[in-house]
């Protein structure tokens, strides 16, 4: 539960001793203490801790406004965000402040009028941190009324003259004063709203129409931009460009534990209810890498994050379909859940020209790849002799994302060794769905290595000698 600091008039808020202190210094003050403690700093990020956040800290350091670049899917929206949690975690404002005045300091002409008036009893309320973020996706139609601010016709319907400055209703730039705001996909913007941003990132301040109105802003900007949009398809005007202190690139994950790391974060698999094996994980890791290298993939727009998210979130929900279908007691997923994912995320992936119509294919066989990538190193090099000798007396065995993990163990029968299989696997679950995600991973592996072979029809395989 939060807890609201006490001072609730300017005359409690002095004799508590509180401290006015710019966004910036409130940033810079905080981020040095964690610095100092080593507490994290961006909870929920992964992957940028040798890269993008020792710049992202020394801009923030710095009282830097930045700009993010990056492919989609990176994690900018999310970086940006985790920003608000170095910012205290309560400041005070001047009640019913559209634009959130401090009460030592207050600027836009409300507030003013009502500090001559009510003197150290002007009333205080407090903003927590979450409160102090605002947000715009730069799309063409935006104004410099929503940026900025404009006329409030319904102010002027109430009686007050047009000059009155009270009649500005104020865009999201000066309702985030006092915090930090954050314009995504900044390049979308058309270049003449651009120019509104000049003076919020030089001057510091705004102005409205034809008013004889300045604002003294105290805002964090930070911009977000996709290289291909900030180059080709829209570009940051250079007068702004030159106003950011700081120009810092994201990238993808750069290793496996990374990917791996990221999937077992963000994936919603604990309320979709269904079990995803870590050699799983893996091969979907292992895929979305094997994708994004591809040179049959456009390399400019990139594969997102979201791409990895969406296919273990895609090989679960096949799991809980399947325990739904068949009556099991525990969704697990196997590989026979894996081919789904391909149809599912065919959508995500911008490919070249040249590999028009070969899509599903293009993806189906890095899958594949994927799979035999990760059998070998999970079980390259194990004594698998005696789940090869039950084909080599004739047994074949029929899989499917239908078939349940009972029927596919009676269909296999016992098999000498399991417990190191599933052992190597990481799989200390011993229930039937875990040892029937183990035996048809091995069965997958032993056929892309050619030690079995496979017929498919109708979703369905059998593997046999």
């Amino acid at each position: 539960m939060r807890h609201i600091p006490e001072p609730r008039t300017l005359r409690e808020l002095r004799a508590s001793g509180h401290i006015h202190r710019t966004v910036k210094a409130e940033i810079r003050e905080n981020l040095l203490a964690l610095l100092r403690s080593g507490e994290p700093r961006f909870p929920g990020i992964v992957g940028f801790d040798d890269t993008v956040l020792p710049q992202l800290e020394r801009a923030l350091l710095a009282g830097h406004d930045l700009v993010l670049l990056g492919e989609r899917g990176q994690g900018k929206t999310r970086l940006i965000r985790t920003v608000t949690g170095l910012l205290d975690e309560w400041t005070p404002v001047v009640e019913g402040c559209e634009i959130n005045d401090h009460p030592y300091t207050p600027s836009c002409v409300r507030c003013r009028r009502l500090a001559e008036s009510a003197g150290e009893e002007l009333p205080v309320s407090w903003r927590h941190r979450d409160e102090r973020y605002g947000e715009k996706l730069a799309t063409p139609d935006t104004s410099v009324g929503d940026l900025i601010g404009d006329i409030d016709p319904i102010k002027i319907a109430e009686g007050r003259t047009l000059g009155d400055p009270e009649t500005v209703h104020y865009g999201l730039v000066p309702r985030s004063n006092r915090g930090v705001f954050s314009v995504n996909e900044l390049p979308d913007l058309a270049e003449r709203i651009q120019v509104s941003l000049l003076n919020v990132l030089e001057e510091r301040d705004i102005q409205v129409r034809g008013y004889n109105l300045r604002l003294p802003l105290d805002v964090l900007l930070i911009a977000s931009a996709n290289p291909e949009d900030y180059t080709n398809r829209g570009r940051i005007i250079t007068p702004l460009k030159d106003r950011f202190g700081a120009e810092i690139r994201t990238h993808y994950p750069l290793s496996a534990e990374t990917e791996l790391a990221l999937i077992r974060q963000e994936a919603a698999l604990g309320h979709i209810g269904a079990d995803l094996p870590d050699h799983l994980i893996e091969v979907i890791a292992r895929f979305t890498r094997l994708v994004r290298e591809s040179t049959a993939v456009d390399s400019r727009s990139g594969v997102s994050a979201r791409f990895s998210i969406a296919a273990a979130e895609t090989a679960a929900a096949s799991a809980l379909r399947r325990a739904a279908l068949t009556g099991e007691e525990r969704a697990v997923a196997r590989v026979a859940d894996l081919p789904g994912i391909v149809h599912t995320l065919r959508g995500k992936v911008e490919f070249e020209v040249s590999e028009e119509g070969r899509e599903t294919e293009v993806l189906a066989h890095l899958l594949r790849r994927a799979v035999a990538e990760t059998f070998r190193g999970t079980l390259g090099g194990m004594d698998l002799s005696a789940l090869l000798e039950k084909f080599s007396e004739g047994v074949q065995v029929e899989s499917g994302p239908l078939v349940p993990a009972a029927e596919l163990l009676h269909r296999i029968g016992p098999v000498t060794g399991l417990a190191k299989i599933m052992s190597r696997l990481g799989i200390g679950d011993e229930s039937p769905g875990h040892a029937a995600a183990a035996l048809e991973f091995t069965l997958e592996g032993l056929y892309l290595l050619r030690r079995l072979s496979k017929d498919e029809a109708d979703g369905t395989a059998v593997y046999r000698t």
